[in-house]
């Protein structure tokens, strides 16, 4: 009898409420696998880039190496951005390296995630995560009907990229997610008791809306939040449950790996200004922004653009109700025409790719995009620029820095993927929303951010390791989330390869007539 290892992940699966749910006896499943496990904080690619860690968490790798950091992303060849599509990894996942190995895997609504060449497992994308990012597919072809015939659709009935920014009450959006997490509680133990495996690996995702959602944020001015969390405790009461009875199926002498790639934090981000700074600035030339500036700083304006034409015809409702009729690569490829409409190319040096969090920075650079104008020699002076240029902008309430720090891809973020990355990341101070900055090159850039939603990503990560023969404790200080992926390849019998960035964490040998 090989060992049986179960991965459920989180997303926004915050530590520190985990912790405390299953102390005050709100989470006694998971308080049961803390007692008998090893637990602790993970470092994480969240840190960096918020959509970076549950694709790291997979690979084994940083987003320098495996390229992936959200919905929508630039690629060398691309002018502007494209959609996360199969192919776009720069390295394997762990479930197609034990794949390989010869285990028999099963891979259940795994965000970011697409099915990879050579994997003989079975395998259902999409049936209720938060954010869709393909269509939903199963290995074989018919496993997804199956499921759905079983147990049903997943219940939520909401999207991330459907909703946008739209408001939800927290209350009702959590009573959604305790509805959401017993269906899924029903659909993974199907898929558990439908064949034998010894990887099962699937994504609790409810925790994802309901750290943006149910989540209450500190008051304006500080980091803190409110001690009680109604609504969160909700959910995650919820999530308790659906934990049990995922192990009930899996059954007692499973290995389980509970792990999130993130934590909640307040959303206080200035991403709505930074393309109006990069304007004022002149390191983009935009006839949108050059029409908001004042008349001394108006710009030449950008040749006719039948594209910007129709969308500053339509209303925004109607302009979105007919995308929602077209087909999803046809839509994604009028959108990123629409949202580079405005741009003229041959006088932009830098431009901001689509986030909603950090301030993602690329330069437009000869060679890699289409229509570039940066030469390669001139990079690395116009990062150096670029960020003095923001760290000069303040709070005009507070006189304070709105820049926390900058991330670059040539430093912090070098590797073989680094050309699918920003080339500067710009992380936000957190102190109090961000709805004004200045210095005085700029002036004054206001504007309110059309992001409403309480929470937010942030780190550390977190992880509970359980099992026949783990003896309690902490996972020990430097833990990564990288690590997840040697750690699993090595409680299945399978050598990490050597490109793996994590190291595994110690586990017992294994037991007799288990897998070598």
């Amino acid at each position: 009898m090989s060992r049986k290892l179960l991965v459920l992940a989180l997303e926004l699966g915050d530590g520190g409420y985990l912790r405390r749910f299953a102390e005050e006896g709100v989470m006694p499943t998971l308080a049961g696998l803390l007692a008998k496990g090893r637990s602790g904080p993970l470092e994480t690619p969240a840190e960096a880039l918020h959509v970076a860690a549950l694709p790291s968490l997979y690979t084994g790798v940083g987003p320098a190496r495996h390229g992936v950091w959200f919905t929508f992303q630039p690629a060398p060849g691309v002018q502007g951005w494209r959609r996360f599509a199969p192919g776009l990894y720069g390295a394997p996942t762990f479930w197609a390296l034990a794949s390989a190995a010869g285990r028999r895997c099963s891979v259940f609504d795994v965000p970011y995630a697409h099915p990879e060449p050579g994997f003989s497992g079975t395998l259902v994308l999409e049936w209720g995560t938060w954010a869709q990012y393909l269509a939903p597919t199963s290995l074989p072809e018919g496993l997804l009907g199956e499921l759905v015939k079983a147990v049903g659709r997943h219940p939520l009935g909401l999207e991330a990229h459907a909703l946008g920014f739209a408001p939800l009450d927290p209350a009702e959006t959590a009573r959604k997610l305790v509805t959401a997490l017993d269906a899924r509680a029903r659909a993974t133990a199907w898929l558990l008791r439908r064949e034998p495996w010894d990887l099962f690996v699937t994504c609790l995702d409810e925790t994802h809306p309901a750290a943006h959602y149910c989540w209450i944020p500190p008051a304006d001015g500080t980091l803190e939040p409110p001690a009680d969390q109604p609504h969160l405790r909700t959910v995650y009461a919820a999530l308790d449950r659906c934990i049990a009875t995922i192990l009930e199926a899996a059954g007692p002498a499973t290995t389980v790996l509970l792990v999130s790639g993130d934590a909640i934090g307040p959303n206080r981000a200035g991403w709505h200004l930074l393309p109006e700074v990069l304007a004022r600035l002149g390191h983009l030339a935009s006839a949108d922004l050059a029409e908001r500036e004042p008349a001394a700083e108006a710009k030449p304006a950008v040749g006719l653009d039948p594209v910007k034409i129709v969308r500053d015809l339509l209303p925004k409702d109607f302009r979105k109700r007919l995308a929602g009729l077209l087909p999803r690569g046809l839509r994604d490829k009028l959108a990123q025409r629409v949202d580079t409409a405005a741009i003229d190319w041959s006088r932009t040096r830098a431009y901001c790719l689509i986030t909603d969090l950090e301030g993602c920075i690329r330069v437009n650079l000869r060679g890699r995009e289409p229509l570039g104008i940066v030469e390669p020699a001139d990079y690395g002076a116009l990062l150096d620029r670029l960020e003095a240029e923001l760290r000069a902008l303040v709070d005009p309430a507070t006189g304070r820095p709105v820049v926390a720090r900058t991330l670059r891809a040539d430093r912090e973020l070098a590797g073989p993927r680094s050309p699918w990355l920003p080339d500067l990341v710009v992380h936000w101070a957190r102190e109090r929303a961000i709805r004004a900055v200045e210095s005085p090159v700029i002036g004054r850039v206001e504007g309110v951010s059309p992001d409403p939603r309480p929470g937010t990503h942030a780190g550390p990560g977190f992880a509970v390791l359980c099992g026949p023969g783990i003896e309690p404790g902490p996972l020990g200080q430097g833990a990564r989330l990288v690590d997840v992926a040697p750690t699993v390849l090595r409680a299945l019998g399978v050598e990490p390869p050597v490109a793996f960035e994590g190291r595994s964490w110690p586990l017992p040998p294994p037991e007799r007539g288990e897998v070598a």
